[in-house]
């Protein structure tokens, strides 16, 4: 198993916090990565086991006798009843380190958590494995920002760029452990296979779904459309549903950590703005497998392959927070001039923007939005264009192009 980089922030979040909740899509790697803190003085129960599951939601006051902190809990989303135990005994003992949860279901776990838990908890968020962490660079990895201190690390820690064909073709495998760890031969099988999952474990769970085709229809539109704007009534023409239906999936693929809705940035000073949304696949070996492209060369010559690249450097710039344990502010800029940049990252008081490009060759007036950026009212930091360069280049004084490969 490769290492990650979240686990010395979960060993330190756990010396803090009675609590640690580590949150994401299934198959991302959440047990694995628990294993791999614990010690032997720490017991480990999963409530996927049904009779230990049975157990926790109808006497939870004996399962929590059976099962001791220190403790893991996994899949604890199928038990929210725990929660409130779970508070009485850390309130009562006062000690940090004694539980440690994971769950699948996002929708559900935070109800019970801010009802029970508030105050008491660590939530971090976990996705697939980094190219940093693939890379074997996991203790490496640092929250993005094209600033001097970033750049100069990401040189010295990244030995070889990745070429076109490199890129494209981890974009197409993805980032799911038993997909970059597997055989390429068996990619297919395990995308089928998780699909089928996750409909028949949490969509019917969450929303009681009866027709799976009209969600998988659902599920290949979404995938089709990363990197763009929402625009509700359309995904309802094309999925043949209602619009309320469409915004009540798309909460359920959210919270379940699939994809991310990436809102504008919006001030009362700016009042021309694009409020819709934008959605991004966070995994992209599973949006090219709902979208169908059979190899990793036709997903590089077809129709997605600049959304599908710029949806592969936005989810490795979130995996940077992520992982770190560090909550993400991001947005994107579009007014109705047209004029747009693809990502915000504000850092305290101070707005850094980004560039996706699927080029080797750069030119500063890829950054031409840039300067709108002043009506907002905030410190404009240091600028990047994200790109498929070898080294990185200074395209003006504050506007660097930056490789895939250095995130």
């Amino acid at each position: 198993m490769l290492k990650r980089t979240i686990v010395p922030t979960l060993e330190k979040l756990s010396r803090s916090f009675p609590v640690l909740m580590l949150s994401g899509p299934r198959q991302v790697g959440k047990t694995t990565i628990l294993e791999a803190c614990l010690s032997s003085k720490r017991n480990y129960v999963t409530l996927d086991d049904h009779e230990v599951r049975a157990m926790a939601q109808k006497d939870p006051a004996l399962f929590l006798q059976t099962y001791k902190p220190p403790l893991v809990i996994d899949e604890v989303q199928y038990a929210p009843q725990l929660f409130s135990y779970i508070k009485i005994i850390v309130d009562r003992t006062k000690k940090n380190g004694m539980f440690w949860l994971t769950g699948s279901q996002k929708f559900h776990l935070m109800k019970g958590i801010t009802e029970s838990l508030a105050g008491r908890v660590a939530i971090v968020d976990i996705l697939g494995f980094s190219q940093s962490e693939i890379a074997d660079r996991a203790n490496k990895s640092k929250p993005f920002l094209p600033t001097k201190k970033w750049l100069d690390a990401a040189r010295k820690n990244v030995k070889k760029t990745k070429n076109l064909k490199e890129i494209y073709h981890d974009i197409w495998i993805g980032s799911y452990p038993r997909a970059v760890l597997g055989r390429k031969d068996t990619r297919e099988v395990f995308y089928k296979s998780y699909v089928q999952t996750y409909i028949q474990r949490d969509v019917r769970d969450l929303l009681k779904i009866e027709d799976e085709t009209a969600f998988r229809r659902f599920l290949r539109i979404c995938a089709a459309r990363t990197g763009q704007l929402l625009n509700y009534s359309d995904m309802a023409r094309d999925c043949d549903i209602d619009h309320k239906t469409i915004k009540s999936w798309l909460s359920i693929l959210e919270t379940s950590g699939l994809v991310y809705l990436l809102h504008p940035y919006y001030r009362n000073v700016t009042k021309r703005m694009v409020k819709a949304p934008k959605l991004y696949f966070l995994d992209t070996g599973l949006c090219a497998f709902l979208t169908q492209w059979p190899t990793h060369e036709s997903l590089e010559a077809g129709a997605m392959s600049g959304a599908i690249l710029e949806t592969y450097i936005f989810a490795e710039i979130l995996k940077s927070y992520w992982h770190n344990g560090r909550d993400a502010y991001f947005y994107y800029y579009r007014d109705l001039d047209q004029k747009e940049i693809d990502l915000l990252i504000e850092e305290g008081d101070v707005i850094y923007p980004i560039e996706f490009k699927k080029t080797a060759t750069p030119s500063i007036t890829a950054t031409k939005s840039f300067s709108t950026l002043k009506k907002l009212g905030k410190k404009i930091g240091n600028g990047a264009v994200i790109c498929l360069r070898e080294t990185d280049i200074a395209l003006s004084r504050e506007v660097m192009a930056i490789p895939v490969s250095y995130l």
